[in-house]
């Protein structure tokens, strides 16, 4: 017979190098989950990604055992790796703050391909453009 889920929630943190310290922590034990599992768990899964914020969402089951699924970075900390910048734009549309090409937005597309809601990666690029413009970073053709 299957688990009955308790619940389900997502969370994000830095891949391979979560800590039980606060904000996670308490989040996790609010939620009745073993921080020191959830942690050592959850960096065993992203080790290769070090340090680049991933989102995952958690299913909590009634048992107090629970499953990790990884999804990809946040189209905005990817835009910002891709961009070398440390934070988009203070005032959308009248501050630039940097710049992807679209190739750049296509490599960030193919990434995030199955979290995306598009057919293909033209139209998963045009997506991650769009989040682009709106966090004050250009796009430019090359």
């Amino acid at each position: 017979m299957a688990k009955k889920i308790a619940t389900a929630f997502k969370l994000m943190a830095p891949g391979g190098q979560a800590t039980p310290a606060p904000p996670l922590g308490p989040v996790l034990g609010a939620k009745g989950i073993n921080p020191g599992q959830f942690i050592q768990r959850f960096n065993d899964m992203t080790r290769d990604l070090n340090g680049k914020v991933v989102g995952c969402v958690v299913t909590l089951y009634e048992d107090r055992s629970f499953d990790i699924e990884i999804k990809s970075s946040p189209a905005s900390v990817l835009i910002k790796e891709k961009a070398g910048i440390d934070k988009g734009a203070g005032e959308v549309g009248k501050e630039i703050v940097g710049s992807i090409t679209h190739q750049q937005a296509i490599e960030i597309a193919q990434e995030k391909m199955a979290d995306l809601n598009a057919t293909d990666v033209e139209a998963a690029a045009r997506i991650i453009e769009g989040t682009a413009r709106s966090m004050g970073v250009q796009v430019v053709e090359g």
